[in-house]
């Protein structure tokens, strides 16, 4: 398979997709520029060696086009600061002016091309309203997708070389993550150095692990990382319950909740997971203390109490400190660590401590030779707000694309460029 160091881009136009769909405030400005920064060494590489390069990427969900507010002009002063040089501007990505600016590209020059998704080719998804019927639904994706060719092949006629450095994205099938690679041949697509990375973080935690191997799930809902918990409970030696999903776990073994946020629903789903990891040997670790507040706010009330005797009206917020301690000699005794998703409402700093302490016991035991990999929106942002990123292995800028790798799914990004 081609590599970005053993390619040399000299005289080549290069198309690069990027995962540039960083958060931007009310007057667009850029809140956290993660995306950007991690795909620099990539478009660097091609522009040193003499290469053109042609950045694309989406932002946001846009349901029309053009929607302005999702316009990827207001990163571009960003862009082209990291990458030290002027990047120049298409206001579209398709048509004939973006044609001839791609055309007028000298070597080391780049050109970002506006927001992809204002074209619903890019997705394959039509974009029909709430009332539309069967036939009609159907009538338009069978338009799409002829459609969608064209514009795959408008995209692919840009360049000379493709490289996908966009793993935020590489689990879906769109026109310029997995399509597009189908234009060009084996020795003239690759992964950018992102990606290769990301690929190289997930495969040592899937199938070249070293145990003891732990797992610290977190999120709200069970029902959202059913198919990751049961995956893992073939692969890991400890796997901990974190977050909201604690007190499903909890009032499904009789525990009292009080106002925590439950799945009244998965309460058998949530013993039956117990029953598997019990049957395949996995120490399932869950919670044993709780800091609650009469009140989802950081200035609520708060106590530490047993986490199946939170009284009526109080929520669980975060872990307790026994929990922590709990939590952290399990992490601590470790080879392999995956992260995804924090054990306490972070966004609160009241409720952060719990969280700190499962990354501080990462970091530990990064320290003593594990391998660690931090993955998903919530737990990089927690893990970033803590300034301990760079204390562990890996953080990974994929959220969905890590969780459906770790589900084992194979992901079409991937796929379109291994064949595999």
């Amino acid at each position: 398979m081609q590599t970005m160091d053993s390619f040399n881009f000299a005289g080549k136009k290069a198309f690069v997709r990027v995962d540039f769909n960083v958060p931007l405030d009310e007057n667009f400005n850029i809140t956290d520029d993660t995306r950007i920064r991690a795909a620099i060494p990539t478009l660097k590489k091609i522009l040193n060696d003499g290469g053109r390069v042609i950045i694309a990427s989406h932002m946001g969900r846009p349901k029309k086009n053009p929607d302005p507010k999702y316009s990827l002009k207001y990163i571009l002063p960003r862009v082209s600061e990291l990458l030290g040089k002027e990047v120049k501007f298409a206001p579209d990505c398709m048509g004939q002016e973006t044609a001839a600016m791609v055309s007028a590209l000298k070597p080391g020059e780049a050109l970002m091309l506006e927001n992809l998704r204002f074209y619903e080719e890019e997705e394959g998804k039509p974009r029909l309203p709430e009332t539309a019927t069967e036939e009609e639904k159907a009538a338009a994706k069978k338009e799409l997708k002829e459609r969608q060719k064209k514009f795959t092949a408008t995209l692919a006629s840009y360049a000379d070389c493709y490289v996908n450095d966009a793993f935020g994205t590489a689990h879906r099938a769109h026109a310029s993550t997995a399509l597009i690679a189908d234009y060009f041949d084996a020795d003239h697509k690759m992964f950018g150095y992102l990606m290769e990375k990301e690929v190289a973080a997930i495969e040592k935690i899937m199938n070249y692990t070293e145990h003891p191997f732990t797992a610290i799930m977190g999120g709200s809902k069970v029902s959202s990382k059913i198919d990751i918990i049961e995956n893992l409970l073939n692969k890991v030696d400890n796997l901990i319950i974190g977050g909201g999903m604690t007190y499903t776990f909890v009032k499904a073994l009789g525990g009292k909740i009080g106002s925590s946020i439950c799945e009244e629903d998965k309460l058998d789903l949530a013993l039956s997971l117990l029953e598997k990891a019990k049957s395949k040997g996995v120490n399932m670790v869950l919670a044993v203390d709780a800091k609650i507040a009469d009140a989802f706010s950081n200035d609520a009330n708060t106590k530490f109490v047993p986490v199946n005797e939170i009284p009526d009206n109080w929520e669980g917020l975060d872990i307790g400190p026994e929990t922590e301690k709990l939590f952290a000699d399990v992490i601590k005794s470790s080879k392999t660590i995956l992260w995804n998703g924090p054990v306490g409402v972070f966004e609160f700093d009241n409720f952060t401590h719990g969280s700190l302490a499962v990354a501080q016991a990462i970091v530990e035991a990064t320290k003593n030779g594990a391998f660690s990999l931090i993955g998903g929106g919530d737990s990089v942002a927690c893990i970033n707000k803590f300034g301990l990123a760079d204390g562990v292995s890996y953080v990974s800028t994929g959220g969905g694309a890590l969780l459906e790798a770790i589900e084992g799914k194979v992901l079409p990004g991937i796929k379109a460029i291994r064949g595999y």
